[in-house]
């Protein structure tokens, strides 16, 4: 059971994330020239781990005592916390491939290498990435996709392959360029190998899927196997960036855009108010509300559904506890984004057999 006091806690712990990643993800190049960013900068070289990575929903920007510093030194031979959860490992390397830019401190392009040979290693043959690695346990060997993992991971590599800012200047030679090119094609595959097939049509994604059959897999108590629209939404736009896409490109990305048109939701919108004192979340009508989708859709009939820590999927968004109904991203809009961007994607690739809107 959830205490207020562990409730409490965590919210401090995101409110925390939150300024961290606010941080490590600053592009302004003035910043960079700063002691200030040095100094974060630093800290990152700390808290990486010695398989390359980073743990996830770590401060590491807030200032760290001299019997702080000695704490994190001790963790840095940890195998089973670097991840690529939450934006862990490739935030950081972002951060610092941008500090190397303006800086050319080798210090920061050297862990930034390290970290592309932590990634480029935790690959699997069938072109997934694992949560964790190189130590992993339960759900955490599936291929994630969940909170974008390895959206991210192939975003570095795309922009590394190309030689982009902040990628560019020696970041990385050419052996590596060439690595992460192979490798890059190889995720590309497997988002395509797992993408859900019904009735011989390619539909959408699971947040994550068994690394050996690449089907749906269950990851939390309330993370079951099913058609997931907000990393759907992710790998879908992921796809559309390839320049020149062929036949299989073509096909998964008209597939996953007719799956969110004819699962929209239209005439309702998700409302925030308050009932005994505290805050809560409901589904309403509205004829004006712009379409949402749910998280999850069963496998079965292709419904939304909600799930609490019983593990128990439930058909409305109320049948489930407070703290789940309210610490989770039931409904979102993420589809809603792609919509201009299909369009444009048509025109410029001159797709013949483009999918019809309702």
């Amino acid at each position: 059971m959830l205490t207020i006091m562990s409730l409490s806690g965590s919210l401090n712990i995101l409110a925390q994330t939150k300024s961290n990643n606010e941080v490590l993800q600053r592009k302004d190049s003035i910043y960079f020239q700063t002691e200030e960013a040095r100094r974060v900068g630093d800290q990152l070289l700390l808290y990486q781990r010695d398989t390359g990575g980073w743990p996830k929903n770590v401060n590491m920007v807030m200032p760290l005592t001299a019997e702080q510093q000695d704490s994190v030194k001790l963790q840095k031979t940890r195998l089973d916390d670097s991840t690529i959860d939450n934006k862990a490992t490739t935030m950081q390397m972002v951060f610092l491939a941008r500090l190397y830019q303006q800086t050319k401190d080798v210090r920061y392009r050297d862990a930034f290498r390290k970290a592309m040979e932590f990634l480029l290693s935790g690959q699997y043959d069938n072109g997934g990435w694992p949560q964790f690695w190189p130590k992993n346990r339960q759900y955490q060997v599936h291929i994630t996709y969940n909170d974008n993992a390895i959206v991210n991971v192939l975003k570095v590599f795309r922009d590394v392959i190309k030689d982009v800012e902040p990628y560019n200047n020696g970041l990385v030679d050419d052996q590596m360029r060439e690595r992460t090119a192979k490798a890059f094609d190889k995720g590309i595959d497997c988002i395509l190998a797992t993408q859900i097939v019904v009735n011989g049509e390619p539909t959408v994604w699971c947040q994550q899927h068994d690394r050996e059959t690449l089907l749906p897999a269950k990851a939390r108590a309330y993370e079951l196997p099913s058609f997931c629209t907000q990393e759907s939404a992710n790998l879908t736009f992921l796809l559309m960036q390839i320049p020149k896409p062929d036949e299989r490109i073509v096909r998964a990305v008209n597939g996953a855009m007719k799956w969110f048109d004819e699962h929209k939701i239209t005439g309702f919108r998700l409302e925030k108010y308050k009932a005994d004192g505290k805050s809560d979340i409901r589904l309403v009508e509205d004829s004006a509300a712009k379409p949402l989708w749910a998280r999850y859709y069963d496998l079965e009939k292709g419904e939304p559904f909600f799930c609490d820590r019983d593990g128990q999927p439930k058909r409305s968004l109320q049948e489930i506890g407070y703290e789940r109904r309210n610490g989770y991203g039931w409904y979102n809009d993420q589809p809603q984004t792609l919509y201009d961007r299909y369009e444009t994607w048509v025109k410029k690739n001159k797709i013949a057999n483009r999918v019809t809107f309702k």
